[in-house]
């Protein structure tokens, strides 16, 4: 990425003057609302081209599979920064997406490079097993933790993920990724020792990447996702507040252990 003066200075997103607004060449109003879905729209936005019905159906399920999971800590966020300010909902959103990190939402990026990185060298190692196989040795020499694999509560098999995987094939879109997917998860009992299921967040890039969705905003769609969760969480905490439901219960939760006069006890603790 070039850093500094740029000799050409464009972007090829949108345009407008006094009588039409252009995104990627086509007319905003008179060929775009009312017309496309905002899922196909975000498609135009990130390619310049309108999505297949089945590239649509496969973001659309991505974006639904990913868009709530309770109480995750990016929610817990949102809401008890709405509950300290709650005057400014962008605030509370910001927050929200803030806290989603390569542990939270952030592994579908991860995941998804993996899985490019297999294919991209599956050729030269003498295919996908193999080329797995290489990585996820390389990525415990490292002690990396293997994205879009294993969950707290999903130990045997993450529900959303079969669906997404359901969805790709039933559209005929399941591919190279999704299948080299399946056969992570199948190497790594004996690699690692123990099973680890796919996960949702390892097949949202399997499933977008066989749809031609580009690697470099796979981060993009939990995102995109979980804004939508978070604005349902922010409305719900306007009229049944839990921020400092949730403050005070950190700090039952948490003892104090740091220096203290004599006779001091904490207040809200257990002690």
């Amino acid at each position: 990425m070039k850093i500094g003066r740029q000799d050409r200075r464009s972007s090829a997103i949108s345009a407008a003057n006094a009588e039409t607004i252009l995104v990627r060449g086509r007319d905003l109003a008179r060929e775009l609302i009312g017309t496309l879905s905002f899922s196909e729209h975000f498609w135009l936005l990130l390619t310049a081209a309108l999505p297949s019905a089945a590239q649509r159906r496969v973001l659309d399920a991505t974006l639904v599979a990913i868009a709530e999971h309770g109480m995750v800590p990016s929610v817990q966020a949102a809401r008890m920064t709405l509950a300290a300010g709650p005057e400014a909902l962008q605030g509370a959103v910001a927050a929200g997406l803030l806290g989603c990190g390569s542990v939270v939402l952030g592994s579908s990026d991860a995941a998804g490079r993996l899985f490019a990185d297999i294919a991209g060298r599956a050729a030269g190692a003498g295919g996908p097993e193999a080329a797995a196989t290489q990585l996820v040795q390389q990525y415990r020499a490292d002690g990396r933790a293997i994205p879009g694999y294993g969950h707290p509560l999903h130990k045997g098999y993450d529900p959303r993920a079969r669906r997404l995987f359901e969805v790709s094939a039933e559209v005929g879109l399941a591919g190279q990724h999704v299948a080299i997917a399946r056969t992570v998860e199948q190497l790594l009992p004996q690699l690692l020792g123990r099973p680890l299921a796919l996960n949702v967040s390892g097949a949202i890039p399997a499933v977008l990447l066989d749809a031609g969705y580009p690697l470099a905003a796979l981060k993009g769609v939990p995102l995109l996702a979980r804004t939508a969760g978070l604005v349902a969480h922010l409305l719900e905490e306007q009229t049944r507040p839990l921020g400092f439901v949730m403050s005070h219960a950190a700090a039952e939760a948490i003892d104090y252990d740091g220096p203290a006069p004599p006779g001091f006890v904490p207040s809200g603790g257990d002690d």
